[in-house]
């Protein structure tokens, strides 16, 4: 059930929704979540069984904001309470220590800890629904203590959601609502906030380690990271051989963010020439050949694959056989329309998305990242290898 999420009464549901264990499909700027109390291990239980997920590859907790951190982090680094007074809310996820017997199983099971603040308005009026809290919070944020004491005179409710994307494990993050009722069906509260400003998921932050270390690039680049905190930010192959392994974390498996259709990768130069080679061959087939291929279509066995091309540089002749998609020259618009854009082509029931490599630039690597993820499937045949006999 779709509802709308800007409305009083659908957040009011929501969160009566999370108070009793259930899960909610939720808007963020980033992309849209299956939401659950962090620290009901049963209804984060349902989070992982509902997406197929390893329950040892952790989620993401969600906070109102940084006076929230202190109940689920053991401790803040100083370049951590920079990053959070820059950065949130906004997509921005950092890594902390996690307090012993805190939402464990929405870790994973680690004693670290992934936790966002998110900016959009029906996220945050969820979350501030669900916060009312009695007790005393330990802030290890000098910048959140003065809220602190404010915050933890009222009663108590759900400090956090745990949010991963809400669609089958490894596949295409959903960025409308729509896109989560086709992956859950008509039964899952959704609350409907609008399609996703931001598109990609979050940056992620590893703070445990003395020195920031990027886990995930996202819309929030390195560069702008290190002007905010001071500090360089390693890559996680810059770690010293003897360093401890990086926290597992959301989103950071090699194979990735996958349409049901094979991802090729490709530059301009290889794409020209993988679309000559592709024309050719179809011409080569000839007239009579197509009646073949009607009529092995009818029959669900096409000879050819059906190609999307999607490409700044690149435009091809669009035909019953070829679709083309032009990708956006601005990385924050791509940004945005990537996840829509692979969902539509797979709605079109294409078996091969062909994409332009992303430019160089920092301001593109989230938006590589995602697709050189979603291109990592096992044996990502050549469309040749997937011709129908």
């Amino acid at each position: 059930m779709i509802l709308d999420g800007f409305a009083a009464s659908s957040v009011a549901l929501g969160a009566q929704r999370i108070r009793a264990g259930g899960l909610l499909g939720l808007p963020t700027e980033t992309v849209y979540g299956l939401a659950a109390d962090a620290e009901n291990d049963a209804a984060v239980a349902q989070i992982f069984t509902a997406k197929g997920r390893p329950a040892d590859h952790p989620l993401i907790v969600h906070v109102r904001d940084a006076v929230c951190v202190g109940h689920f982090a053991a401790q803040v680094p100083d370049f951590a309470d920079r990053l959070m007074q820059a950065f949130w809310p906004g997509p921005l996820t950092l890594i902390l220590p996690r307090r012993p017997g805190v939402a464990s199983a929405a870790a994973g099971g680690q004693d670290t800890i992934g936790l966002r603040c998110p900016s959009h308005p029906v996220a945050q009026a969820l979350l501030q629904a669900l916060l009312q809290n009695g007790g005393q919070i330990p802030t290890h944020s000098e910048s959140a203590k003065p809220q602190a004491k404010e915050l933890a005179s009222q009663p108590h409710g759900v400090w956090g959601i745990a949010a991963p994307s809400a669609n089958q494990f490894g596949r295409v993050s959903p960025t409308t609502a729509a896109h989560v009722q086709s992956e859950f069906g008509p039964d899952l509260l959704i609350l409907d906030g609008g399609a996703c400003t931001v598109g990609i998921e979050s940056t992620i932050i590893d703070c445990t380690r003395g020195q920031p270390v990027l886990l995930r690039p996202g819309a929030i680049t390195r560069e702008q990271v290190q002007a905010a905190c001071g500090l360089k930010v390693l890559l996680k192959d810059e770690l010293a051989t003897d360093a401890a392994p990086a926290p597992k974390a959301s989103g950071t498996l090699e194979s990735h963010y996958a349409p049901k259709a094979t991802v090729r990768l490709m530059d301009a130069a290889a794409l020209r020439a993988a679309l000559a080679r592709w024309v050719a061959d179809e011409a080569a087939m000839g007239p009579a050949a197509g009646v073949a291929v009607a009529t092995r279509a009818r029959a669900q066995a096409p000879a050819l694959p059906t190609i999307a091309v999607y490409a700044r540089s690149v435009h091809p002749n669009q035909s019953s056989r070829l679709l083309s998609q032009h990708m956006p020259a601005d990385a924050t618009a791509a940004a945005r329309e990537l996840f829509a854009v692979l969902r539509r082509l797979d709605a079109q029931g294409v078996q091969q998305i062909w994409i332009e490599t992303p430019p160089a630039g920092a301001e593109w690597d989230g938006v590589r990242d995602r697709l050189q993820r979603a291109a990592s499937q096992v044996g990502n045949p050549s469309w040749r290898d997937r011709r129908q006999p």
